[in-house]
């Protein structure tokens, strides 16, 4: 029986929107009417509007005239993100298509689609907050106290009708939810993504939504070859908690499309084809931005990154190393080894935990990459760039 390609399409499409939407801790971002704006074009205008305020009547003179000030914003899409996937026609059967099909697009929009969106538009609402100076100094001890003063400088420029959220990074969440005083204090509320209701934990009415360290960083690089993917930029710094109305950012996804060829229709092997492309970007309306905060990691300077190094098999000493200072907290390390200068299928090294790590002396002849993540006061910081030894045959 053979696949229906468009049928399958549509289908699939609505589905992974649909994941997209409950999986992605900023899923409930997804504005569909701001994304009507952006019908035929790349770039939209929305106008800000801003009015004086009341002054007194004058019972000679009346009324005093106020001036309207419109002032016109630009918003351009930035994220045009694809990838072609293919499965070998002897892979499945027949009948097993679609189901096979769906469980691997549905894997990848979870493992590579939803991470990489959540990691964009969390570092793009860090940007927001430190462009606007918008920025707190906390202490990791004390995360509750850092906590409500997020929530009172937001609360401040949006009152107390608005619905607030708070993204906290895994092991701040860890230390918020240890501690017994504060534990007594959290609720259970309703939270709606999507078309789902969730059972979140909320502070005075304030949705904590815990996000993992690698999603929560102030800037990426989003790879645009070979394995692809997104690294945390060389000079990001972790993003401890971050606070804004729950409607206060709005994620436009202008095209999230999958197309699907059969291996009859796929020139390039005897497999079934799927192309998945998503076209995004977040954006705060001028008159929201007041209203984004943040607590981010201390600033970590590196003087000295981990330097590439060449070996002989049967002969290898030495270490790689970094050399780095923290504004301030106390710095710990940790070394992983990854299958590439993308750090793709980084692997943490048991007992490499200071500035420096011996390298293996029994690596047989090819290529092996390092580097190191620093931590400040045991929350992740940074990353150091990776160094890649080389190991000559004997």
């Amino acid at each position: 029986m053979p696949i229906n390609s468009l049928e399958n399409a549509v289908r699939y499409s609505g589905e992974l929107d649909k994941m997209f939407e409950q999986k992605s801790v900023t899923g409930f971002f997804v504005d569909n009417n701001f994304r009507t704006k952006f019908v035929g074009a790349k770039t939209v205008i929305v106008p800000d509007i801003d009015f004086q305020g009341l002054v007194d009547y004058d019972r000679d003179t009346g009324f005093t005239r106020g001036a309207i000030t419109v002032s016109n914003t630009s918003y351009t899409m930035q994220m045009d993100r694809a990838r072609s996937v293919q499965i070998d026609r002897e892979d499945m059967d027949e009948t097993g298509i679609a189901s096979l099909a769906g469980k691997i697009l549905g894997e990848y929009v979870r493992t590579k689609v939803v991470p990489e969106c959540d990691a964009y538009v969390l570092s793009k609402l860090a940007g927001v907050a430190n462009l606007k100076g918008q920025l707190i100094d906390g202490d990791v001890s004390k995360p509750f106290e850092a906590l409500n003063n997020l929530i009172n400088e937001v609360r401040t420029n949006v009152g107390f009708d608005e619905e607030l959220v708070a993204f906290l990074d895994s092991r701040i969440y860890a230390k918020f939810m240890n501690s017994t005083e504060i534990t007594r204090m959290i609720t259970v509320s309703d939270f709606k993504q999507g078309d789902v209701n969730l059972r979140v934990n909320s502070l005075n009415g304030v949705s904590l939504i815990p996000v993992v360290s690698e999603r929560m960083k102030t800037a990426y690089t989003f790879n645009t070859t070979g394995n692809g993917g997104f690294t945390p930029a060389a000079n990001a710094k972790s993003i401890y908690m971050l606070v804004m109305p729950k409607n206060g950012a709005h994620l436009v996804k202008k095209t999230e499309q999958m197309r699907i060829f059969t291996p009859e229709n796929n020139i390039d092997a005897d497999a079934y084809k799927f192309d998945y492309r998503i076209y995004y970007d977040v954006f705060v309306k001028k008159s929201g931005m007041n209203a984004v905060w943040a607590w981010v990691s201390p600033a970590v300077t590196i003087s000295a990154q981990p330097a590439d190094a060449s070996k002989t098999e049967g002969s290898i000493s030495g270490s790689v190393s970094v050399t780095a200072s923290a504004a301030s907290g106390t710095l710990s390390y940790q070394w992983y080894e990854a299958d590439g200068t993308d750090k793709s299928g980084a692997k943490r090294i048991a007992g490499a935990t200071s500035a420096s790590m011996t390298i293996p002396t029994d690596l047989e002849a090819g290529a092996y990459y390092y580097f190191c993540k620093l931590s400040v006061d045991g929350i992740p910081a940074v990353e150091t760039t990776v160094a890649t030894i080389t190991v000559a045959a004997a």
